[in-house]
């Protein structure tokens, strides 16, 4: 009888035991969900990764994200750009590779950084030192304003725009595709 009991027991077990795990392993969704920007040109390949975090009522700029400190572009994970050719971004020459990119907001410009570091959660861990390149962009002012951060490439031939907007500000970096 014993032994019946403890078959049966372990059959119940391994039974409930993958619905238990699956349970706790399922993901929450994220406030700030994950999001891709991406351009292709030629044989050029740009994606920008990043969160995605929204206004939810607050004070964007000046708030949320303060000015003149360094922000990861986005929530969670710092904001990664891989290019497969060099491009020319800001008016500087980027070798292929990937980047995280960082930003320091300011009411009339912005300061964007491309640094060698990636795998970074925020910007904790950020060092200057690895800094490929930075670049000011300056602040317009948008009529609509956007719930969330968005990252989105406009295209024009050889040239495109990538443009970043949040609530009524936004910062637009020439691209061009070096060959």
């Amino acid at each position: 009888m014993k032994q019946l009991f403890a078959l049966l027991s372990f059959v119940l077990l391994i039974h409930a035991w993958p619905a238990d795990v699956a349970a706790q392993a399922a993901p929450k969704p994220r406030k700030s969900p994950l999001a891709v920007a991406q351009l292709k040109s030629g044989k050029t390949y740009v994606r920008i990764m990043y969160s995605q975090p929204f206004k939810n009522d607050r004070q964007v700029f000046g708030g949320l994200v303060p000015y003149n400190k360094l922000w990861r572009l986005g929530a969670n994970e710092a904001t990664e750009i891989t290019t497969t050719h060099k491009i020319k971004i800001g008016g500087k020459t980027l070798p292929a590779g990937t980047y995280t990119m960082f930003a320091i907001p300011k009411q009339n410009a912005w300061t964007i950084i491309l640094n060698k570091e990636v795998g970074l959660w925020g910007d904790y861990d950020y060092k200057s030192k690895m800094d490929q390149l930075r670049f000011e962009v300056p602040v317009k002012p948008v009529d609509q304003s956007w719930e969330a951060f968005t990252m989105k490439f406009d295209k024009t031939g050889k040239t495109s725009v990538l443009t970043l907007v949040w609530d009524r500000t936004s910062v637009e970096i020439p691209i061009e595709i070096l060959k």
